[in-house]
């Protein structure tokens, strides 16, 4: 950490090109006695929060996919990138699309920091940085630790003491706004002159960064209610011909009324803006049941002729004969709107973006019950995944799948292989099956299982999925697949089918998404 500015910031400004984006390029003159810190919440691809403090004349960095925490209990992941110059303390604005770090960016707090350790940057060498905080939204006593080295992605951990500033609970999504101009990402992505292209307007910018997907209006849902039993409806600039509204696809549960068709589009156009991250870029397998779920589905994966011009799509130029060669890509409210009017229930995004299909940015894991496996009996096995995951410093959360089973998600970088990330997965789960043998069996027919659960590692393949996040499923009063917080496996009202169309609204406004941790963390995953 001896290194003068000039050479430290030597990899940040090879990474950019500074004829295309106004960021501060840096330079050998810049003091070192400053003792600045800023975080900054940065929707690029994904949203995360930069995390920077002011040493030895430039700002040494992480990304903190989930932003800092004053909660104690809270560990938030934090990647360690680049160095960046002093000057990028003040930077609010646009980073143009396609250049490195392309988005909006806003100064979301900033203060000043003192280390405990007498030689800070000793102390970041070896792995553990304990330091005070006085700013406009985080104070207090932190500590970075590193979890594991290599490459360009050393991660490590950012956690908050407990002192008298720590605060059980508190989330920085719940504090938007900028300390710098009070603007909202969204305020700053919009404002011209927050812009880096004078010629480039605030419409245009506003549209290629943050990557949020507009929800469906009150008046677009109150048109849909008044529509009939079918008609032309539009909705986040699209037009749909909607069919047999009133149709019920899902039996009533517990004296309820049946879910309609109408029931179901309103549900995932309003649910959309969460569940659009999950399948955006990505191929979509459907499962139909255009007459309900009390007759039998089908798997459909091709695009029908009479699907709408606008709709996104993928070509799958690798396709063999009889394989399918065309995708729908769900990237809006309105293609949501389209899949539910066409009878697809039930979503299964690839693993896989479709700009890199051989690369999946998830392992997964799926806990099959067998016939005589407990919801309790999944719960200790998915307990298991969390003492696995956690051991291994990883990063994943669980969902129930709507039906029986907990499947456990765990974001990764892009580079591994399906062959890898299915070795990776299938290692973990044969040490967790050995530690309950008695509930698992390995064979892949149900009927040789004895009833025990299976741990499915089979999943991380080329085009093979698992249910979506906050998709429904084919059962009586439409359950969803609903992602969790660790903690609520200990919550002894847990099921797999708690939550039906009609819950998850209350749900998300009470919880949020749980998932939204793993949104942008692209971590390595350990030798085993």
């Amino acid at each position: 950490m001896t290194e003068v500015p000039a050479r430290k910031l030597r990899r940040y400004q090879e990474m950019r090109d500074f004829a295309r984006t106004a960021e501060p390029a840096g330079g050998a003159g810049q003091g070192r006695g400053g003792r600045r810190f800023v975080v900054q919440r940065h929707r690029a691809r994904r949203l995360h929060y930069d995390f920077r403090l002011e040493l030895d004349g430039v700002l040494v960095s992480w990304a903190v996919p989930r932003g800092p925490t004053l909660d104690p209990k809270a560990r938030r992941l934090a990647v360690h990138v680049e160095d960046h110059p002093v000057e990028y303390a003040d930077f609010e604005g646009v980073i143009p699309r396609g250049e490195y770090g392309g988005g909006d960016v806003i100064v979301w707090d900033r203060g000043v920091w003192c280390p405990v350790d007498a030689d800070p940057a000793a102390a970041i060498e070896d792995g553990t940085l304990h330091f005070d905080l006085e700013g406009e939204k985080l104070a207090g006593r932190f500590v970075l630790v590193r979890s594991r080295r290599g490459g360009d992605k050393e991660q490590w951990f950012l956690l908050h003491k407990q002192d008298d500033h720590a605060h059980p609970g508190w989330n920085a999504e719940d504090h938007p706004r900028s300390v710098k101009s009070g603007r909202t990402n969204d305020e700053v992505a919009a404002a011209p002159e927050a812009l880096w292209h004078g010629d480039r307007q605030a419409p245009e910018a506003d549209s290629q960064v943050g990557g949020a997907f507009p929800a469906a209006t009150a008046g677009e849902l109150a048109a849909l209610d008044d529509l009939g039993a079918g008609g032309r409806w539009s909705v986040a600039g699209r037009d749909l011909k909607l069919t047999n509204l009133d149709k019920a696809l899902f039996p009533a549960a517990d004296g309820a009324n049946p879910i309609t068709k109408r029931d179901l589009i309103r549900y995932y156009v309003s649910v959309g803006p969460v569940m659009l991250p999950y399948l955006s870029d990505r191929p979509l397998n459907t499962h139909r049941f255009p007459q309900g779920v009390t007759e039998p589905g089908f798997w459909q994966k091709v695009v029908p002729a009479h699907a709408p011009e606008w709709l996104h799509t993928w070509r799958n130029e690798r396709a063999k004969r009889g394989e399918t060669r065309r995708y729908v890509l769900a990237d809006s409210v309105a293609s949501l709107a389209w899949l539910a009017n066409y009878g697809a229930l039930e979503l299964h995004a690839w693993t896989s973006r479709a700009t890199d299909v051989d690369h999946p940015t998830w392992v997964l894991f799926d806990i099959d019950p067998g016939p005589a496996t407990s919801f309790e009996e999944v719960l200790e096995l998915a307990r298991l995944h969390r003492t696995a995951l956690d051991h291994l410093g990883v990063t994943g959360r669980p969902k129930v799948t709507g039906q029986r089973g907990i499947q456990i998600w765990v974001p990764i970088a892009p580079h591994l292989t399906f062959a890898q990330t299915r070795e990776w997965a299938e290692t973990v789960s044969k040490t967790i099956g050995r530690v309950l043998p008695d509930l698992v069996s390995w064979a892949w027919a149900k009927d040789e299982r004895e009833g025990r659960a299976r741990l499915d590692f089979t999943q991380n393949a080329l085009n093979k999925t698992l249910v979506a996040p906050y998709s429904v499923r084919p059962r009586v009063g439409a359950p969803v697949s609903i992602p969790l917080d660790w903690d609520e496996l200990d919550d002894p009202t847990l099921a797999p089918d708690r939550w039906m169309i009609r819950d998850v609204r209350a749900r998300l406004t009470e919880r949020g998404d749980p998932f939204k941790a793993l949104i942008g963390v692209e971590q390595e995953l350990p030798k085993l």
